[in-house]
């Protein structure tokens, strides 16, 4: 079975898609820290974002694990500081090159071949167009900076509410406009609002409506 559940930043998609997974016993991969492992190897190998033959050749050259909310490149873990905001810059720079994602697609459908809920941006447009079930997660912009001001509260990091907001929208923008794999529900998923829904609540939604087409008839 393949779950894929999409959105936009701070919609809440990771910690949801990995509650999801935990009650219907699956694996579960957040595409994004793929493209923040490749973008943090290309800040620690000083290679420039904006080139992007070199960007792919990285991509394609290592071997990206993920596990639950942690990530490994060729067995080394890069996990520990992979949010930091000096890598908010280049992230939707890289995320957007095609070779990048060509190469991160193909990882993903290989991780996926014993059934998995994945989370991301284009899983249930590009990645897996025919998934099992598609589930695309919003909220307000003002609901994504408080998610995301209290993600980096827990990691103990200092918090500027006006800049968090400012790269919220980009990034949102960014990835909504960009011409390879943009962000937009896929044509049969189910909208979900989460503004007034806790995680519980939106796992419960996704849960019931799994196992509802999921029961023999």
């Amino acid at each position: 079975m393949i779950i894929a559940i999409d959105g936009g930043v701070a919609s809440g998609k990771s910690a949801v898609g990995k509650r999801v997974a935990e009650r219907l016993g699956l694996a579960f991969i957040d595409s994004g820290l793929m493209y923040r492992a490749i973008t943090r190897l290309a800040a620690e190998r000083g290679i420039d974002p904006e080139d992007e033959d070199a960007v792919t050749q990285l991509a394609r050259s290592v071997q990206l694990t993920v596990e639950g909310d942690r990530v490994w490149a060729d067995g080394v873990d890069l996990t520990d500081g992979i949010y930091d905001a000096d890598f908010a810059e280049a992230l939707p720079r890289i995320s957007a090159i095609p070779g990048v994602r060509e190469a991160l697609v193909e990882e993903q459908r290989q991780a996926a071949r014993d059934g998995v809920v994945m989370a991301g941006r284009d899983i249930g447009t590009v990645v897996f167009p025919n998934a099992d079930h598609k589930f695309f997660l919003t909220a307000s912009l003002d609901e994504k900076v408080r998610r995301r001001a209290a993600q980096f509260e827990r990691r103990g990091e200092r918090v500027d509410a006006e800049a968090m907001r400012r790269e919220v929208e980009a990034r949102d923008r960014v990835d909504t406009e960009r011409a390879i794999a943009p962000l937009r529900p896929a044509p049969d998923a189910i909208v979900i609002d989460t503004d007034n829904l806790d995680v519980d609540e939106v796992v419960e939604l996704i849960v019931h409506h799994v196992e509802e087409r999921t029961r023999p008839r």
